[in-house]
C-alpha cells in the first residue's frame, strides 16, 4: 500500500504527541495518573517500506514525553495494535476498551483479528484511532478493578457530561464538579484554594450554565461548599464516586442510532450495558419499549433490515432498518460485546480477574496504611509546630514580664532615692528646730534671772515669759512633728529598699525562667527535623492475608456498604436542597427538551432503572410502536 502513516493514536479523551495534534483533534489535554506519567500515552506509528526483502516495519519513539517511531510490523493485526496501547497504559481489563476511527461521517471499532491495513480507513494521511471505552459497566465500582482503567472512564464520562453528549440536571452537574475538583486539586484548604481558582476550569455544560441567572462567582461558591465536604478523599475515591453518580445517569453508556420501523416511523435504538432500547427522536431519557439482554433469544441483520427476536415466543419480532449497512455491522458488534460482559457479569470470576480484584485489594490495603502513617507524621509535625509555637508565645511573654519587671525596680529604685533624701531633709529641720527651742528655753531662764530688778520690769519679763513659753509650746508641737514626720519617712525608705529587694529577686527568678524555656524552645525547634520525612516513594510491603484478616476485611467493606447507603440518602437531601435554592434563578424560556423530560421524569417518579423495568413487564403483548 506504499507509505502509510497512522499519525496518533489517543487514549482515552487523548494523550497526543504534541499540543498541534490535539487541536487538530478537538481534544483538551489531560494529564494520565500520578503513577502513570512517566508513560504518559501519544503514540504515532508511523508505518513505511523497509530495506529488507518481504518485511514492512514501523517506527515509534519517544519526544517530550510522547512515543516517536520504533520497529512496528505492517503486518500486524488490529489486536497486536490494540496490545501495545494496552501494554503502554498498563492496561489489564482490557475488554472495556476499543480503538476507534471515523469513516465518511460513521464511527467504527477496529477489529482485533484483522489486519490494520485491511479496514475501511481513510486513504489520507494522517488516520487518527482514538483509545475509547466501547462497552460500559453496569456497576462500576464492583467492576472496574485498576485505578488506570477508573481513571481512562472518569475522563471519558466527564467530557461527554460536558459536551452534553449525557444529560446531567443542574444539582448534579455542581456535585459531579466538586467530585473533579477534588480529584485534580486534592483536599480544599481555603489558604490555597482562595476565590477565583476555578475561574479557568470548565466544570458545567454550557446548558446548565445559561439556564440559570448566576455568575461564575456563584457557581464556584457552591462548587466550594462541596468540594470542601470531600476532605480527606484519594483521587481514585473521588473519581470513583463521580462514576457511580454518572452511571445513574438516562443517557450514560448509551449508543444512540437512528433508525425506522416498517411504517417508516423515525426512531432511536439505544445499545447500553443492560439491553437494548427504543426511543422517540425527541426523548433520549425514557425509552418506549426495553428488550434485556437476559430476554433477547436472537439478533440478525440482513442487509440494512435488522431482527431483534425475543426470548418469548408470544411476542412480536422487531424489525427496523438503518440508513447504512455499515452502522447494522456497528449495532450487532456493540450488541456482541455487550450481551458477551452482560452474561459475564453474572458468572464467577475468572483467575484473571480474581487474581486483580486481590492485587486491588492488597493495594488499596498498602495506601490506605500508607494514607494513616502521612495522616499521623502529619498530626505530629503540626503537634511539633504548635508546641513550638506555644513555646515561642511563652517565652515572649517572659520575655515582657522581665521588661515590666526591670522598669518596675527602675521606679523602686528612683522612688526609694527621693525618699531618702526627703528625710535626710526632715532630719536637718528637726536638729534646727531643736537647736531653736534649746535657746529658747536659755532665754526664758535668763529673763527669770533679771525679773527681780523692778516690778515693771517683772511685769514685762512674765509678759515676755509668757510669750516665750507659748513660743517654745508651739517649737516643740513644731519639733514634735517634725519628728513624726522623719518616722514616717524612714519607714517609707524601709519599705521602698524591701520592695527594691523584692523586685530584684523577681528578675533573678525570671531570667532562670527565660534561659530554660530557650533551652527547650531549642530543642523543640529541632524536633521537627527528626521527624520521618513525607517520603512518597512508595515502599515494598509484602501482606499476609488470613482468615481473620479476609473476615475483618468482609466487615469493613458491610460497614462501608452502611456508611455509603447513609451517604447516599444525605447526598439526596443535599441534591433536592440546592435544587430547591437555585430553583428562583432558573431561566424558563432557556429549558431544553430534555430538561423539560427529566423533570417530569423527577415528578413521575421514574429513573434509570424503574423505566427499564415497565416495558418488562408489559412485554407480554404484542409490540405496535
Amino acid at each position: 500500500m506504499g507509505r502509510f502513516l497512522l499519525k496518533k493514536l489517543v487514549a482515552a479523551t487523548g494523550f497526543p504527541a504534541h499540543r498541534k495534534e490535539l487541536r487538530a483533534c478537538g481534544r483538551d489535554p489531560v494529564p494520565l495518573p500520578q503513577q502513570r506519567t512517566r508513560r504518559d500515552f501519544g503514540c504515532r506509528p508511523s508505518v513505511q517500506r523497509s530495506t529488507r526483502t518481504g518485511e514492512n516495519l514501523s517506527k515509534v519513539g519517544r519526544s517530550q514525553g510522547c512515543f516517536t517511531p520504533c520497529l512496528v510490523q505492517v503486518k500486524w493485526k488490529g489486536k497486536d495494535l490494540f496490545d501495545l496501547v494496552c501494554r503502554t497504559l498498563g492496561l489489564r481489563e482490557t475488554w472495556f476498551f476499543g480503538l476507534q476511527y471515523t469513516i465518511k461521517d460513521t464511527v467504527a471499532w477496529l477489529k482485533m483479528d484483522k489486519k490494520v491495513l485491511d479496514h475501511d480507513v481513510p486513504t489520507e494521511e494522517p488516520v487518527t484511532f482514538h483509545f475509547l471505552a466501547k462497552f460500559y459497566p453496569e456497576n462500576a465500582e464492583e467492576e472496574l478493578v485498576q485505578e488506570i482503567t477508573q481513571h481512562l472512564f472518569f475522563l471519558q464520562v466527564k467530557k461527554q457530561i460536558l459536551d452534553e453528549k449525557i444529560y446531567c440536571p443542574p444539582e448534579a452537574s455542581v456535585l459531579l464538579a466538586s467530585y473533579a475538583v477534588q480529584a485534580k486539586y486534592g483536599d480544599y484548604d481555603p489558604n490555597v484554594h482562595k476565590r477565583g481558582f476555578l475561574a479557568q476550569e470548565e466544570l458545567l455544560p454550557k446548558r446548565v450554565i445559561n439556564l440559570y441567572q448566576m455568575t461564575p462567582e456563584m457557581w464556584e461558591e457552591r462548587i466550594t461548599a462541596w468540594y470542601a465536604e470531600h476532605r480527606g478523599r484519594a483521587r481514585d475515591e473521588a473519581e470513583m464516586e463521580y462514576l457511580k453518580i454518572a452511571q445513574d445517569l438516562e443517557m450514560y453508556g448509551v449508543n444512540y442510532f437512528a433508525i425506522r420501523n416498517k411504517k417508516g416511523t423515525e426512531l432511536l435504538l439505544g445499545v447500553d450495558a443492560l439491553g437494548l432500547h427504543i426511543y422517540d427522536p425527541d426523548n433520549r431519557l425514557t425509552p418506549k419499549i426495553s428488550f434485556p439482554w437476559n430476554e433477547i433469544r436472537n439478533i440478525s441483520y440482513s442487509d440494512k433490515e435488522f431482527t431483534i427476536k425475543p426470548l418469548d415466543k408470544k411476542i412480536d419480532v422487531f424489525k427496523f432498518n438503518s440508513s447504512k449497512l455499515r452502522v447494522n455491522k456497528l449495532i450487532l458488534q456493540l450488541c456482541i460485546g455487550n450481551h458477551d460482559l452482560f452474561m459475564r457479569r453474572r458468572k464467577a470470576d475468572s483467575l484473571e480477574v480474581q487474581q486483580m480484584k486481590a492485587q486491588a485489594r492488597e493495594e488499596k490495603a498498602r495506601k490506605q496504611m500508607e494514607r494513616q502513617r502521612l495522616a499521623r507524621e502529619k498530626q505530629m509535625r503540626e503537634e511539633a509546630e504548635r508546641t513550638r509555637d506555644e513555646l515561642e508565645r511563652r517565652l515572649m511573654q517572659l520575655k515582657e514580664e522581665a521588661t515590666m519587671a526591670n522598669e518596675a525596680l527602675m521606679r523602686s529604685e528612683e522612688t526609694a532615692d527621693l525618699l531618702a533624701e526627703k528625710a535626710q531633709i526632715t532630719e536637718e529641720e528637726a536638729k534646727l528646730l531643736a537647736q531653736k527651742a534649746a535657746e529658747a528655753e536659755q532665754e526664758m531662764q535668763r529673763i527669770k534671772a533679771t525679773a527681780i530688778r523692778t516690778e515693771e520690769e517683772k511685769r514685762l519679763m512674765e509678759q515676755k515669759v509668757l510669750e516665750a513659753e507659748m513660743l517654745a509650746l508651739k517649737m516643740a508641737e513644731e519639733s514634735e512633728r517634725r519628728a513624726k514626720e522623719a518616722d514616717q519617712l524612714k519607714q517609707d525608705l524601709q519599705e521602698a529598699r524591701e520592695s527594691e529587694r523584692r523586685a530584684k529577686q523577681k528578675l533573678l527568678e525570671i531570667s532562670s525562667k527565660s534561659s530554660y524555656t530557650q533551652s527547650v524552645n531549642s530543642s523543640t525547634t529541632a524536633l521537627p527535623t527528626d521527624l520521618p520525612s513525607f517520603n512518597l516513594i512508595s515502599e515494598s510491603l509484602s501482606f499476609d492475608f488470613k482468615d481473620t484478616d479476609m473476615k475483618r476485611l468482609s466487615m469493613e467493606i458491610e460497614k462501608e456498604k452502611v456508611e455509603y447507603m447513609e451517604k447516599s440518602k444525605h447526598l439526596q437531601e443535599q441534591l433536592n436542597e440546592l435544587k430547591t435554592e437555585i430553583e428562583a434563578l432558573k431561566l424558563k424560556e432557556r429549558e431544553t427538551a430534555l430538561d423539560i423530560l427529566h423533570n417530569e421524569n423527577a415528578s413521575r417518579g421514574n429513573s434509570k432503572h424503574n423505566t427499564i423495568k415497565k416495558p418488562q413487564a408489559q412485554g407480554r403483548r404484542p409490540i405496535c410502536i
